[in-house]
């Protein structure tokens, strides 16, 4: 099946998560994993089918195995990690918003496991999405050692950042 201007109009949730999940492929630190949400099997396929076709740079795309609560699906894209990442993440977008006939302006883009919210630009994506696995592994390697600390029965010293959401969860928690 080849897609058209507007095949997957209303198909196509507007949030797109960016290293949400694990990539299947290879280490973290070195690919990009990019998620969106799509109400249906058969439209999930089309985009991973698109995906793979259209574009050089992607390692993968797949549809999650299974139907979520509500009955959509999930299509994971993975891409290289490089200083590369946020304008091949927009050209992908890009694209897709001809099929969905959606805004890419309305789109929110969410990265790992923040609740924050962003505006789809080239320029917000630099900022959130380490570009080289030395910058990922800077910003996210001591959750790995905690996990294995943890499993282990080792008391884990790492605190959390200090942030708007971190303060609410220390107040909610009655630690300050």
């Amino acid at each position: 099946m080849s897609l058209e201007h507007n095949d997957l109009k209303r198909l196509v949730h507007d949030e797109l998560h960016i290293d949400q999940y694990k990539s299947k492929l290879g280490n973290d630190e070195d690919i990009v994993v990019m998620s969106l949400k799509v109400a249906g099997k058969e439209p999930a396929n089309d985009i991973v089918s698109f995906v793979e076709k259209g574009y050089d740079f992607v390692l993968d795309a797949d549809v999650s195995s299974g139907e979520m609560d509500d009955g959509d699906y999930i299509v994971f894209i993975e891409i290289e990690r490089s200083h590369h990442s946020p304008a091949q993440v927009l050209e992908i977008m890009s694209d897709l918003m001809n099929l969905t006939d959606q805004d890419i302006n309305e789109w929110r883009v969410r990265y790992y496991k923040s609740t924050d919210d962003h505006e789809l630009s080239e320029e917000s994506l630099r900022k959130m999405i380490p570009l080289s696995a030395e910058e990922y592994k800077k910003r996210y390697g001591h959750e790995e050692i905690d996990k294995l600390k943890t499993a282990a029965g080792v008391k884990v010293t790492t605190k959390a950042p200090k942030n708007p959401h971190t303060e609410s969860l220390r107040i909610a928690a009655g630690i300050i």
